[in-house]
């Protein structure tokens, strides 16, 4: 029981260290390339950038004040076990804006443009990338910057709305409203840019980090094998009995389901057993159950 309880610590920190790694990837993004070029984004972050270019007022107060009342409509409804990760990378991210805009300043009240003047589009791209690293890596580890987020997850618990749609929906009418502020259908442009750059750019990165592979092994020693996988590569085996044709002898296939990155443990372990031995792998869509994704429906 105490190993279990250990375990869920170990994983609990460690969710909590990734998400702060996220929420400073997104905070970096947004404060060093997008901000200083006056680009828009979505979500709560595009609406404390449009007040900000309109009034001067810091993003962090806009985005943890519009979060505030947020949670506060949110906790009720959610829970408080639901949004615990919420608060603290709202926290978090208001922190990181406040110490990356204060340090991105010059003394004439101006944030550093580190591209150069009229490098809108570069720093559109880098902004963007990082946002959408950021992203990835707070949504892998159950996290959330909070904003949109919040109001998608009430409104999808009572309607059968997809949280993609509402946020899409949400994201375009505050990219859209930045027209109002310059009114300059460029930034609108470099507004919608960002957000598919960004939405693309986090699907990718975490369709890699998720990305599953399904091992086929046939060998003579395939409980030695099956064995070694267990316990150095901390994966379970699946015996299936199969037949050989040729020699119509029966023999087990051992099948075996890891991570892309513990691939080459995997053909390390079967090689140093039995190096005549046959490995077919091949890519798998999605992997639910123990020690991959939650299995997910309603």
């Amino acid at each position: 029981m105490s190993s279990i309880k250990t375990s869920k610590v170990i994983k609990e920190t460690r969710d909590y260290l990734m998400i702060t790694l996220g929420v400073f990837c997104y905070a970096l993004g947004w404060c060093a390339f997008l901000l200083p070029y006056q680009i828009s984004t979505g979500g709560v972050a595009g609406v404390a950038s449009i007040v900000f270019f309109a009034t001067n007022i810091p993003v962090d107060i806009t985005y943890f004040l519009i979060n505030c009342a947020f949670l506060a409509i949110a906790l009720k409804i959610l829970g408080f076990k639901f949004m615990l990760k919420t608060i603290y990378g709202i926290i978090c991210m208001t922190l990181m804006l406040r110490f990356l805009q204060v340090a991105l300043t010059l003394e004439n009240g101006q944030l550093i443009q580190l591209m150069g003047n009229g490098e809108d589009f570069m720093a559109c791209v880098l902004g963007s990338i990082l946002c959408g690293i950021g992203l990835g890596i707070v949504f892998m580890n159950n996290g959330s910057t909070g904003g949109t987020d919040i109001i998608a997850a009430v409104i999808n618990k009572y309607r059968d709305v997809t949280l993609g749609k509402i946020l899409t929906y949400c994201d375009l009418f505050i990219v859209a409203s930045c027209y109002f502020v310059f009114y300059d259908w460029r930034r609108v442009v470099f507004g919608f840019c960002t957000l598919f750059i960004t939405y693309y750019i986090m699907d990718y990165f975490m369709d890699r980090m998720r990305q599953s592979v399904q091992f086929l092994i046939i060998s003579s020693k395939h409980e030695e094998i099956a064995d070694a996988i267990n316990i150095k590569v901390h994966r379970g085996c699946t015996m299936m009995k199969a037949e050989g044709h040729y020699a119509h002898k029966d023999t087990k296939v051992v099948m075996c389901l890891a991570k892309k990155y513990e691939s080459n443990k995997i053909f390390s372990v079967v090689k140093n057993i039995d190096p005549n031995a046959f490995i077919s792998q091949s890519k798998v869509i999605g992997v639910f159950g123990e020690g991959f994704d939650k299995i997910k429906g309603k």
